[in-house]
């Protein structure tokens, strides 16, 4: 089975600063050394957006010091906290589409990976995601060119609606439309997201009863406290930092999540009177 890393939500922060007297740096640097160690095999780390606090130059050099040494290789994806201006002043190399949006398609042996852009930054309403056509006419030239390849759609805000009112109310406003442009592409088998700072499973409705499973995962950082309907979407509180972990196998996708924050593995107790 081929392995995807998936981190979110990073909030990388200037030197000093903390989220709730958190360090997002500090807590990064150790869900990365928790995945190389585990899963040095991994084909590819994907950080799904919010890499950043404020979306400043600093910032993301921060995390660019903190990803020099990788030996996986890394894609960078911008959620609702991201600039496009100040990530692509540090990152030149990052991909990105004729009309600038920071979009991607990565083929492994079986498995496209399509990286969409989500973030709204040019609304009043800059928390929000959104797909404007122009992305969703480069998505459905991935999804289409994938050559028989199943695809794993991949974005900041998840497609669906959570339960957590006021998180859902800055998810995707381009829900419908993405829907649609995914009915009939069948090969589209997981969606994987972040934003909400939990871990979620989900099914997006496409049309025709047709589900696509979603998974949203939590940030290495902060969490979302468990706190659904329509309360404060700032809210944060310190629980286990987590990654993501796709396999993806003949069989089809499982998708994992890592609390490395807990006590290591090797400090697990065996009942041995068991059996």
């Amino acid at each position: 089975m081929q392995k995807i890393v998936v981190f979110t939500d990073i909030h990388f922060v200037p030197e000093g600063e903390t989220i709730i007297g958190l360090d997002p740096a500090a807590r990064f640097a150790q869900g990365l050394a928790h995945a190389q160690k585990h899963h040095p095999d991994a084909a590819r780390i994907v950080i799904t957006g919010d890499l950043t606090h404020h979306g400043t130059d600093p910032e993301y050099r921060r995390l660019q010091a903190a990803l020099a040494d990788v030996q996986i290789p890394v894609s960078l994806m911008l959620g609702n906290h991201d600039r496009r201006g100040p990530f692509r002043s540090v990152f030149t190399d990052a991909p990105q589409t004729p009309e600038g949006f920071v979009q991607d398609a990565i083929d492994l042996d079986d498995t496209r990976l399509v990286l969409l852009d989500t973030l709204n930054e040019d609304a009043d309403d800059t928390h929000s995601g959104f797909l404007c056509n122009d992305r969703l006419d480069w998505m459905e030239a991935a999804i289409a060119g994938a050559q028989g390849r199943r695809v794993i759609l991949f974005l900041h805000h998840p497609p669906i609606l959570t339960g957590f009112g006021g998180m859902d109310w800055i998810g995707l406003k381009s829900r419908r439309q993405l829907a649609a442009r995914l009915e009939g592409h069948d090969n589209v088998h997981q969606i994987v997201a972040g934003h909400i700072h939990r871990t979620i499973q989900g099914g997006f409705a496409t049309g025709a009863g047709n589900r696509i499973p979603t998974a949203i995962f939590k940030s290495p950082c902060h969490q979302m406290p468990m706190a659904l309907g329509f309360q404060d979407p700032s809210l944060s509180v310190d629980e286990p930092g987590a990654y993501g972990l796709l396999l993806l196998g003949p069989d089809g996708i499982v998708v994992h999540t890592e609390d490395f924050t807990l006590p290591p593995a090797d400090r697990v107790c065996y009942d041995t009177d068991s059996g």
